[in-house]
């Protein structure tokens, strides 16, 4: 390849589309195992490279000479070949100070805890102390990583007023945790004097540890920015050129990705036109389109009132919460019209938060007419019911709130004119 990324394990990379908007040059993902990596730097089969998780460090010894900055972190994500000589530089500076000035935190005068001690945790370290931090920490699982173990950061270092995540945990596939891992590396809860928090984790577009930062009220964002911001300063040591303009291209390329990667998700009551508005708009925005009902019934092999007729709600709702999971995790840039109960749940809020917009289809009471394959909301009396114990729960749990009594079109329009403004 000419121009690429080397990692261990590649399915979840934004990498490809950015550098194809970055620059006019073929841009190729590398799976590489620890045992390949060797071979393959020895070969200098390429122009540049991006390097990621794990070689971020195994790649140094490789290199004929290492920028300044990048020597300094002791980390590099950037290789360029010249004359058969590699050169390593560190973009990530670059990206993780842009994310920064986003999410409109200071770190000066702060004491910031980084979780994790690979290589992005050595930038963060740099990033911070450049920008004089009054203290920085790093927080590791093994008992000899500097400076303590996550236990020992809940017992000495709760008054942290900034939160940088460099570790892996939170990322898709894995978005809610392994068996012996939670969805999320720290409990926010115990750190009374936050002022923000910074996750490097880009995939899903929002994880559990940036959702719990926005339910506090805190500035906090994942790293798409940052990998945006990196790839472009990366495209440009590729190709010699200068920095100029690099931010502008950042927020063009930044913004353009997001709105693909982020899906749109219809919540509301039974009737409200979930599924006639999401259809429409996934033509409209030629989008995929999903309805959650009905993966439950491809999932069940059976229609919805069978289900509840066998299990009961609560099966019901079991089943629900993970093809909702499921949908969540696989799915970006779709249309997702959910059923009317699943906002009850909060995992499943959780799940379609972390990828997708929710939008809450308010049609009015009269206009919602009963339907015979949804055993809550049957009749007329059953509908009411539903509507006045969901109200509020909708109102809570959406990020824009559209008013649906107009014709398709006009919904249509409306959401689609919010979702790309």
């Amino acid at each position: 390849m000419e121009y690429g990324l080397i990692g261990e394990h590649l399915p979840h990379s934004f990498s490809k589309e950015i550098h194809g908007r970055c620059a006019d040059y073929d841009y190729q993902l590398t799976e590489l195992t620890p045992e390949e990596v060797p071979a393959f730097m020895e070969a200098k089969a390429f122009k540049a490279i991006n390097v990621t998780i794990p070689y971020k460090q195994t790649v140094i010894p490789y290199l004929t000479e290492i920028d300044e900055a990048a020597l300094g972190i002791g980390a590099v994500n950037t290789v360029v070949n010249r004359d058969g000589k590699l050169y390593g530089y560190n973009t990530d500076f670059y990206g993780m100070v842009s994310l920064i000035r986003r999410i409109g935190v200071s770190l000066e005068g702060k004491k910031v805890l980084i979780l994790g001690t690979g290589g992005t945790s050595h930038t963060a370290q740099a990033v911070a102390k450049a920008a004089n931090a009054a203290a920085v920490i790093t927080a590791g699982r093994e008992v000899d990583h500097p400076d303590v173990t996550f236990a020992l950061a809940y017992e000495k270092h709760t008054d942290a007023d900034v939160i940088i995540n460099t570790t892996p945990c939170g990322m898709y596939p894995y978005a809610d945790g392994t068996p012996d891992r939670a969805g999320t590396p720290i409990d926010l809860s115990r750190f009374p004097n936050l002022c923000g928090v910074v996750d490097v984790v880009y995939n899903p577009l929002r994880t559990n540890l940036v959702l719990d930062a926005k339910e506090r009220g805190l500035p906090a964002e994942g790293g798409l920015y940052m990998l945006v911001a990196q790839a472009v300063k990366a495209c440009r040591i590729f190709l010699g050129q200068g920095t100029a303009g690099m931010d502008e291209l950042t927020d063009r390329i930044y913004g353009q990705i997001a709105a693909e990667k982020e899906n749109i998700v219809l919540t509301g009551m039974p009737g409200s036109g979930k599924s006639t508005v999401g259809k429409a708009l996934a033509q409209a925005m030629n989008r995929p389109f999903i309805d959650t009902d009905e993966e439950i019934v491809k999932a069940a092999g059976k229609a919805i009132p069978e289900i509840f007729a066998e299990v009961g709600e609560i099966g019901f709702r079991e089943l629900e919460a993970q093809v909702v999971r499921d949908v969540a995790n696989r799915s970006t840039g779709c249309v997702i019209a959910t059923g009317g109960g699943a906002i009850l749940r909060e995992e499943n809020v959780r799940a379609l938060r972390r990828t997708g917009r929710l939008y809450f289809l308010n049609r009015s009471l009269e206009a919602l007419l009963p339907t015979e394959d949804r055993p809550l909301a049957s009749t007329a009396e059953a509908i009411r019911k539903r509507y006045e114990e969901r109200y509020d729960r909708y109102l809570a749990t959406c990020d824009k709130e559209i008013v649906t009594d107009e014709v398709v079109e006009h919904t249509v329009q409306t959401i689609r004119k919010d979702f790309l403004s």
